[in-house]
């Protein structure tokens, strides 16, 4: 009588196995074999666990794989390049500044001017760039890097919205402005609305951003208008974000909450192009009367 063929591994069907992976019993060979809480398991059997296990997030849909805040690194790394390039050359913060009269012409400057910041003195930058750190490292693994960017950029726009629309005419309206100052009050105001939001203390928040907003309307040359644009900006996402988090419910309802966001913040840009508009329009009919 014939003696049955040993057990081989699926994998490696030349080599006899006589180890039965726990999860599916297939036979698996030693250099198949992973270990497990109980027993071993085939590569197979782990690859596939791996797939079906969720990965864990932040309250706001952020992977919590933790890691450095590349993207704030990287919008500070960006504005210290801008500010050298400033020093050695005039025209590059020509090109950037905001300047209400130039907004409908040359719309880009909503957002570039948050990148360029006054050549005149160092401590402009140096406390933008400290403030973008602080909230940078404490936002960015909370929301996700996409989220804290758009973050970041549409409360820049906002801040020259807010510019636009409070600076006196005709003064203000030649005047120009730069500094991530607008974007900057805007991560304020989210880190204070989604403290808030998440039950976290805002004791300290709410004195960082009630003292440097009143430093914005005591001391010259600093345009409070933008930080004011800015902090609504910042406030109205952080609402949105707190809106569209995904709660203990269901998966789908879940991520059917979460897919709002990006439609909410491309509602929240035609709005600010539509109250820019409105501005502009009724500068130039004020000039022609």
């Amino acid at each position: 009588m014939t003696a049955p063929a040993p057990p081989v591994c699926p994998r490696h069907p030349d080599r006899p196995s006589y180890i039965n992976c726990q999860r599916c019993g297939r036979p698996v060979c030693p250099e198949c074999q992973r270990p497990a809480a109980v027993g071993i398991q085939c590569v197979d059997c782990v690859r596939e666990q791996a797939r079906t296990v969720r990965t864990p997030t932040s309250r706001f849909g952020a992977p919590t794989t933790g890691g450095r805040p590349i993207v704030t690194l990287t919008l500070i790394a960006i504005c210290a390049v801008v500010y050298v390039g400033q020093l050695t050359n005039d025209r590059v913060t020509f090109e950037l500044m905001f300047v209400p009269l130039l907004a409908e012409s040359e719309p880009w400057r909503f957002i570039t001017a948050a990148f360029a910041h006054s050549p005149s003195g160092v401590m402009h930058i140096l406390f933008n760039m400290f403030a973008l750190w602080i909230t940078g490292q404490y936002l960015e693994p909370l929301l996700g890097r996409v989220k804290f960017l758009a973050l970041f950029l549409i409360s820049a726009i906002g801040g020259s919205v807010g510019y636009l629309l409070l600076a006196p005419f005709p003064d203000g309206w030649t005047t120009p402005t730069v500094g991530a100052s607008g974007a900057v009050f805007g991560l304020f105001a989210a880190t204070l609305v989604l403290n808030r939001h998440l039950g976290r203390e805002t004791g300290g928040i709410i004195v960082v951003f009630v003292i440097n907003g009143v430093l914005g309307f005591v001391l010259p040359n600093i345009a409070w208008q933008a930080h004011l644009g800015g902090a609504v900006t910042g406030a109205i996402i952080a609402l949105v974000l707190a809106a569209t988090a995904p709660t203990g419910r269901t998966v789908t309802e879940a991520a059917s909450r979460r897919r709002w966001f990006w439609p909410a913040m491309l509602g929240l840009l035609v709005v600010l192009a539509a109250t820019s508009y409105w501005r502009i329009q009724s500068v130039a009919d004020a000039i022609l009367m």
